[in-house]
């Protein structure tokens, strides 16, 4: 998730004179190298291809997650760092353009059962979680199947989501109130326009 839409980690990256950075997103714009889907990263760069991989507010959004999770495993290469940060239970939705996912500290623990986790927080101001972990020599894939996340879709934990999942009460409240909440917005920022213009403020 390397666009910049409301800030970008390239910079702390760069601060560090890396030999080199690759940023990848699903969309084009600030701060994205290649356009692509994080599903297709072993296909596209061969297995064991970067020394840390890093998914920044994104896994929220694949909703394919575990297939996701097991390319950016694989492409990270024996002893290198995988840094994982996404949103938690109580995050509320923001589908840009989709949101299917929160991810627990128990639930990243189980997903990386097979790397050593060096680090696994919980942000309370997001909330979220964040994970370090580092690609043993030895590694063995673990079996992901039979996880179930919290989907903000169904207000449940689910294995999968199916296409009824997204017809239920439940998800058109939630779509329903995050479009009342972002007409509000706009309209009390189009009001401060209006406003600023004849009050002659820049």
């Amino acid at each position: 998730g390397a666009c910049d839409f409301n800030g970008s980690i390239k910079p702390y990256v760069m601060h560090h004179a890396p030999k080199s950075y690759l940023g990848i997103d699903m969309i084009e714009g600030p701060c994205v190298d290649k356009v692509m889907n994080a599903d297709d990263l072993e296909k596209e760069f061969g297995p064991e291809s970067f020394d840390i991989v890093m998914s920044i507010e994104m896994m929220e959004h694949t909703r394919w997650w575990r297939k996701s999770l097991t390319n950016m495993k694989r492409v990270t290469r024996r002893g290198g760092l995988l840094l994982i940060t996404s949103p938690a239970k109580g995050y509320l939705y923001h589908g840009y353009p989709h949101d299917f996912w929160r991810y627990e500290m128990e639930d990243m623990e189980k997903m990386l059962a097979d790397f050593e986790i060096l680090g696994l927080e919980r942000d309370e101001s997001g909330p979220g979680t964040f994970v370090i972990a580092r690609k043993p020599m030895d590694y063995q894939e673990c079996d992901l199947s039979e996880i179930e996340l919290f989907s903000v879709v169904t207000g449940t934990r689910k294995r999968e989501l199916n296409e009824e999942d997204f017809k239920s009460k439940y998800f058109k409240r939630v779509a329903f109130k995050v479009q009342l909440k972002d007409f509000v917005e706009r309209t009390y920022r189009g009001i401060g326009r209006t406003v600023g213009k004849l009050l002659g403020l820049k």
